[in-house]
């Protein structure tokens, strides 16, 4: 499961080196943000669709709506009852709700890392998840469009999977965290090439610390939420 994450600021520079990204003229790259949770807008990044400013096929980091809302859905979004944040890597080609996405609409989503509670209910303890030696990365994820009252909405979810070591004593799940060299891959494989990217990501290669208990507010923002308490 992955709820809540960060991600600092980012230039356009960045993230065209990374991702090969070009940045459109005139408008600032995304904010930094420091508690992100479903329902608010986040960047992905995704081969245009048919209709965009840009070639279709290009790569484009486009706001995103967390929490997917498919195609076929065309009802009000608060009589959608079912949660859609995440995706697990397993189901993804039996589920009616991410099979389509899997299969046609990846994205990556840049972050920083991500937060975890762990304990007993009532008294549970925050932690901030991310990478040793990355500052940003993307996670595997897929997006999707729907018209809901007459309006396009473009919205997304982030694929889960099985944890590694570092993990295990936080949850049972954890995002998938794709390898830079993967990132093309990800975006433009057959879905069948890909199931090979839902390995957890090394534990070696992250880590985790405590954070203080403000991380549980979504009104509260800033660098200080992923301050080690």
């Amino acid at each position: 499961m992955c709820g809540r994450f960060f991600r600092h600021e980012v230039t356009w520079a960045e993230y065209h080196a990374a991702l090969s990204i070009i940045p459109p003229l005139g408008v600032a790259p995304p904010e930094a943000a420091y508690n992100i949770a479903p329902t608010q807008y986040a960047p992905i990044v995704r081969l245009a669709p048919e209709g965009e400013d840009i070639p279709a096929g290009q790569r484009q980091m486009a706001p995103a709506m967390w929490g997917l809302v498919p195609s076929w859905w065309h009802q009000p979004l608060k009589e959608k009852k079912f949660s859609t944040f995440n995706a697990r890597a397993e189901t993804l080609d039996e589920s009616n709700t991410f099979r389509g996405s899997f299969r046609h609409r990846r994205c990556l989503v840049p972050a920083s890392g991500f937060y975890e509670w762990t304990g007993a209910k009532g008294s549970k303890t925050p932690f901030a998840i991310g990478l040793k030696n990355r500052r940003w990365f993307c996670f595997a994820g897929l997006w999707d469009r729907a018209m809901i009252d007459g309006s396009e909405i473009d919205t997304f979810t982030i694929v889960t999977t099985t944890p590694n070591d570092l993990m295990a004593g936080l949850h049972t799940r954890m995002p998938v965290i794709l390898d830079p060299a993967d990132y093309s891959r990800w975006l433009t494989a057959p879905a069948k090439q890909v199931r090979g990217l839902f390995e957890p990501f090394p534990t070696d290669a992250m880590q985790a610390w405590p954070v203080g208990p403000a991380v549980g507010n979504v009104r509260n923002q800033g660098p200080e939420l992923i301050e080690e308490a």
